[in-house]
């Protein structure tokens, strides 16, 4: 009776997560396609021709090395991952790293987030890692990455305090304003209990149903990602991560800085115009599934600041995003077909 039950919440538990992600999906990706309308919608009709010239006379052979810098981000990314495994005593080889990588990228591009559960199965698969503590290290790189956009976010505020610092506090403030435009505590304070009640809730029903079978398989893969998020504390080359991280990022300026030299008005701004571009680019990465429509629409009214029309920023920023779209699609599908050929012959010459 009780497994009976147990198997019945437990695909409740599945079909409520997969809808809840496809709804989430949606939401966003239609938030993208609208940021796209919204952002046409701002070039004014007298303009739209100088948006097409610029897409025209785009310096397109710039995305060859911007192919090469940001092809390299993810190899950087990937010898990173291995380093955030070797504390758990698992080394797995640089290629099924990369392709593990590059196929992830591949999948968030159809749901976003299938690709950091796919990288994790593909390497358990290929490199006998358990799933649940390389989810661990996941997590450890996603936290080192949000702290290494805030430390270029302040780069670029302090930077570029008069041009950018009123933009980036007027978004911030948005995040926080009630319907009528003021500051709402209130906002701050229902997520912080809604936060409290759900661990509270968690840590009572873990005590209560501790024995039941899928209570003692969630805690068994809790367990495994607090060992893989410990284990940024015990790394055996702490200074190669850092070097490593500091890579990554840089790569990601280059790249931008590479992109806006691609069009007419964007060209000539420099690297702190790189700097900001990637700082609020990022963002829209993050808002809309694979940055559609908000990646482009954020560096545009940022290079507005400083000069640049709208249109012109908005083309240059839908050029680099479809450039990054089409690295992760090509990159990716190659690893795809190259993963199992490789392992493929790893394991013939192992045998021999």
């Amino acid at each position: 009776m009780v497994e009976g039950l147990t198997f019945v919440w437990t695909l409740i538990s599945i079909m409520k997560k997969q809808i809840s992600a496809i709804l989430k999906y949606a939401f966003f990706f239609g938030l993208g396609l609208f940021l796209v309308w919204w952002s046409l919608r701002q070039i004014p009709a007298n303009k739209w021709d100088e948006f097409m010239d610029t897409l025209k006379g785009a310096k397109y052979w710039l995305m060859v090395p911007v192919f090469v810098i940001l092809s390299l981000s993810h190899i950087v990314r990937a010898l990173r991952w291995r380093i955030l495994m070797e504390p758990m005593g698992y080394k797995p080889s640089i290629p099924n790293t990369f392709f593990a990588v590059m196929i992830g990228y591949l999948a968030n591009l159809a749901i976003p987030r299938l690709g950091e559960v796919l990288k994790c199965t593909l390497l358990a698969k290929y490199e006998k890692v358990p799933a649940e503590k390389l989810v661990g290290t996941i997590v450890a790189e996603r936290a080192v990455d949000v702290l290494s956009l805030g430390i270029v976010f302040i780069i670029t505020l302090l930077t570029q305090t008069d041009l950018i610092a009123s933009y980036g506090l007027q978004l911030f403030k948005q995040l926080f304003e009630n319907k009528s435009g003021q500051f709402s505590m209130q906002k701050i304070g229902i997520i912080m209990c809604c936060i409290v009640i759900v661990f509270i809730v968690l840590k009572v029903w873990s005590r209560k149903y501790g024995h039941l079978p899928f209570v003692m398989s969630a805690k068994k893969i809790l367990s495994g990602i607090w060992e893989g998020v410990s284990s940024i504390r015990y790394l055996q080359q702490k200074g190669l991560f850092i070097f490593y991280s500091v890579t990554i990022w840089a790569l990601y300026i280059g790249g931008t800085w590479v992109g806006l030299s691609a069009t007419v008005g964007t060209a000539g701004l420099g690297f702190n115009a790189a700097l900001a571009a990637l700082a609020f680019g990022s963002i829209g990465m993050i808002v809309t599934p694979g940055g559609i429509g908000a990646y482009a629409f954020f560096i545009a009214k940022i290079v507005e600041k400083m000069g640049v029309p709208f249109e012109i920023g908005f083309a240059n920023g839908t050029i680099q995003w479809f450039a990054q779209f089409i690295i992760v699609l090509i990159v990716g599908s190659i690893c795809l077909l190259i993963l199992p050929i490789y392992n493929k012959n790893k394991l013939s010459n192992e045998s021999n």
